[in-house]
């Protein structure tokens, strides 16, 4: 039997393949592309379209001011921004130390340094336009089962018994992808002995568009304002304490958040479900493959530090979306060595930052905690040093 042949076929029908899938069909409406996804999203697409609610409970991504400019280009964000709640000033604050640095969107001329936007949102959104789109065939409730490169196109035959050939195969599955195993690309780990406790929190009064970033000896911990008076909570910490945590009551819970931020954030007045995730630096030892590519968390798996794991993802997918706009052949190796060279130092220059980040707060030398207090204070003075710190915040690499 004659395999289908496709441009483009996307492993990972998450949030970085869904997306790459329709803003393929936003700048190229003669590929052919196909999604093959382990869940079954057309079901969760139906449902999604009887309610586009997010729940308290939601995980939500923080969306830098250029990751706005790159949604709005694909058509998505007009209706994203009613559910999106704007960050219109950063506060970071060394705990039991003098450095502190604040970002303000009015010294930047921006109507906000960044957005942030529960994935449920995004994600039904992306899910219910893609059922839609005759551009996009689904092979959902399914997976690669095992992929051979030929000359001109990626063989794939998938565990539902089909077989389809991608003369460019994209993975975007996530950290632990199989298909990247398949491909022969490993991601070596880099575990940082930390775990990430995350929740949202209501508050008793309005928290005015202010995200909060304080560092401490075991990790950074994050609040970032959502719709509806509530924070999303990152509070990163040592493995065995993050356990602890997730097995306080809700008033246990908020008193020790309460005590870890004081009360500049606001009184948390209520605490949603908690989840925890250990954290490692990962980076795939390839990009690019004959007639293969990597993005998203399946290429870079990143620390939560400075929030740039999905905005780093829109890069990847903005350069792959240009490249292939122009394209005669999807997956040639010019393509895919331009591709490579347009993505490389970005990828290693943010998990190098966050990574010295995490190393450089998360440590109890005193010369070292003065140190990184006179990096602060000078952030703080100095204007000129500040705006390429805000300007990176909002994904801006120039």
């Amino acid at each position: 039997m004659t395999a289908k042949s496709f441009d483009v076929v996307i492993a990972g029908g998450g949030m970085a393949g869904t997306t790459l899938a329709w803003a393929l069909t936003q700048t190229n409406p003669k590929l052919s592309i196909a999604i093959v996804e382990k869940q079954a999203v057309l079901q969760a697409a139906t449902k999604s379209e009887r309610c586009n609610q997010a729940s308290f409970d939601s995980r939500s991504i923080a969306l830098a001011a250029a990751s706005v400019e790159l949604l709005q280009q694909w058509q998505l964000w007009p209706e994203l921004v009613a559910n999106a709640c704007p960050i219109k000033h950063v506060k970071v604050s060394d705990r039991g130390h003098f450095g502190k640095v604040s970002l303000q969107h009015q010294d930047y001329q921006q109507p906000a340094l960044g957005y942030v936007l529960e994935v449920e949102h995004l994600g039904n959104l992306l899910l219910t336009k893609l059922k839609h789109c005759q551009q996009v065939t689904w092979f959902d409730a399914n997976s690669i089962a095992h992929i051979t490169p030929r000359q001109d196109h990626q063989e794939l035959e998938l565990h539902g018994g089909q077989h389809i050939q991608a003369k460019l195969l994209v993975i975007a599955e996530g950290g632990s992808s199989p298909s990247r195993a398949l491909a022969g690309i490993t991601m070596p780990q880099q575990h940082y002995g930390q775990s990430a406790v995350i929740a949202n929190l209501a508050l008793a009064k309005n928290h005015n568009f202010s995200a909060y970033e304080r560092f401490t000896e075991h990790g950074p911990i994050a609040l970032l304002p959502l719709t509806k008076q509530r924070y999303s909570l990152v509070y990163t910490t040592t493995s065995m304490q993050a356990e602890r945590l997730m097995q306080l009551s809700e008033t246990e819970f908020l008193s020790q958040m309460q005590q870890a931020f004081g009360y500049r954030a606001g009184v948390f007045s209520g605490a949603g479900q908690r989840a925890i995730y250990p954290l490692s630096l990962g980076i795939a030892d390839s990009i690019i493959r004959h007639r293969l590519a990597l993005l998203g968390n399946s290429l870079h798996n990143l620390h939560p530090i400075a929030g740039q794991g999905f905005n780093l993802a829109l890069r990847d997918i903005e350069q792959l979306v240009k490249l292939l706009s122009v394209a005669e052949d999807a997956g040639s190796y010019s393509l895919l060595r331009a591709y490579q060279q347009a993505r490389q130092t970005d990828i290693s220059q943010v998990a190098f930052a966050t990574d010295a980040l995490v190393r450089i707060f998360s440590n109890r030398s005193r010369l070292l905690a003065l140190a990184r207090n006179m990096g602060l204070l000078a952030l703080l003075m100095c204007k000129p040093l500040k705006t390429p710190l805000a300007r990176h915040a909002m994904g801006y690499r120039r």
